[in-house]
């Protein structure tokens, strides 16, 4: 199974990086190349959830790729499953945890870059989520990819929803991947192979991410998940009264809150328990009650970013229920035009049909303003509360 086993329905995008790897490894063995085969900085974009991440991964191990003859990215050889653990050397990943990547994290990794591979063919730089670079950030990389070593390449990745929140000047220097919004069969497919999911829930999460690769996963192997998109899903015919309005918007916040908890509790206390076990916690030698003292700054530091984590999780998955509830009010256009397309949510038909019954064409397009006014909301960093509310009154005066 090669590294593009997972690139899920990009073939046009897996054709063109292999041909990148090949040519790089003949760079590295001094042989001839095609010009612009391969090049030093990419920019992959995509609608979310089409495995941008996945791509660049996969896009490293290739290039890292030792396998004696054969295509890059084999992903048998000790280089590309170190890639794919992220545990190798010369590969760093960059994931913001918080809401934007700042320029002293930037500083530091464009130095770690400028440094020669030590284990691996190049030195390879992942910037996940590239479009939450800060503005120091954003120049900080800039000069890097204008004048980058010999052996370094960045891999960056953003929406393609909002490319423009990626620097101009940056883009102007990457060669772009474009990637697709892969097929439900392929998504299955995928499930099924990699997570060891029944084809009958694989099809089922497939049909209704919305073509979000980590979403079909996520619905596919984790109850909860699939819980809180049925009570996101069922707020649409609840909003019947007017004092229904704050306990569904009550119910979005909440859950949101309760999933940001859930996915980062176990990982805020090992941080913790690590980060005082470093300052000398529990420790009766000489000098450890004065090193326990000091690492009061520590921690309130390591408190900061976890609240700024938990911050962004809150936001994420606010977001992806804001995105079921448009594709709810899509489907409702959809069934009262009697167009014959695919629905986001097929396993909510019947509510889509009773909602068609009962709402006019213009009161439906109202709703879908309503929460696309409510993701705008969030971006520009409105109280969740307040945003929810806002747009649950709207949802239910249509």
């Amino acid at each position: 199974m090669t590294v593009w086993a997972d690139v899920v329905g990009q073939p046009d995008a897996v054709q063109v990086l292999s041909t990148a790897a090949e040519a790089a490894a003949d760079l590295v063995a001094g042989k001839p190349t095609t010009p612009g085969a391969m090049t030093h900085a990419w920019l992959f974009t995509g609608p979310p959830g089409s495995g941008r991440s996945t791509a660049a991964k996969a896009f490293a191990a290739a290039l890292q790729c030792v396998a004696p003859g054969g295509p890059r990215g084999c992903g048998d050889c000790a280089a590309c499953r170190t890639v794919l653990a992220g545990t190798h050397a010369d590969v760093r990943v960059v994931v913001p945890e918080g809401l934007s990547i700042s320029v002293a994290e930037m500083r530091a990794l464009v130095q770690l870059a400028a440094r020669r591979p030590t284990t691996g063919r190049w030195q390879i730089v992942i910037v996940e989520d590239a479009d939450r670079l800060t503005e120091g950030a954003a120049n900080a990389l800039l000069k890097a990819v204008e004048e980058p070593p010999d052996r370094t390449v960045f891999l960056l990745c953003a929406p393609s929803d909002h490319p423009e929140d990626v620097s101009v000047t940056i883009r102007s220097r990457c060669r772009s991947i474009a990637l697709r919004t892969p097929p439900a069969a392929a998504i299955a497919e995928v499930l099924e192979r990699r997570d060891g999911v029944e084809p009958q829930l694989a099809g089922w999460a497939a049909s209704v991410c919305g073509g979000h690769i980590g979403r079909a996963r996520r619905l596919s192997t984790d109850q909860a998940a699939r819980e809180r998109r049925e009570s996101v899903l069922a707020i649409p015919l609840a909003l019947r009264r007017f004092s229904d309005i704050f306990p569904n918007a009550d119910t979005l916040v909440k859950a949101a809150e309760a999933e940001a908890v859930t996915a980062n509790e176990s990982r805020n206390a090992s941080e913790t328990e690590a980060l005082k076990t470093a300052m000398g916690a529990g420790g009766t030698g000489k000098g450890t009650a004065s090193a326990t003292r000091g690492a009061a700054g520590a921690l309130k530091e390591l408190e900061r970013r976890q609240k700024s984590r938990a911050t962004r999780t809150q936001r994420d998955s606010l977001d992806l229920a804001l995105v079921d509830l448009m594709g709810f009010y899509r489907d409702v256009l959809v069934t009262k035009s009697g167009a014959e397309v695919a629905l986001n949510h097929p396993d909510r038909a019947a509510d889509a049909t009773t909602a068609a019954a009962s709402w006019t064409a213009e009161s439906t397009l109202r709703r879908l303003e309503a929460v696309l006014s409510c993701r705008d909301a969030l971006q520009q960093n409105v109280k969740p509360r307040i945003a929810i509310e806002a747009m649950v009154t709207a949802l239910h005066r249509g």
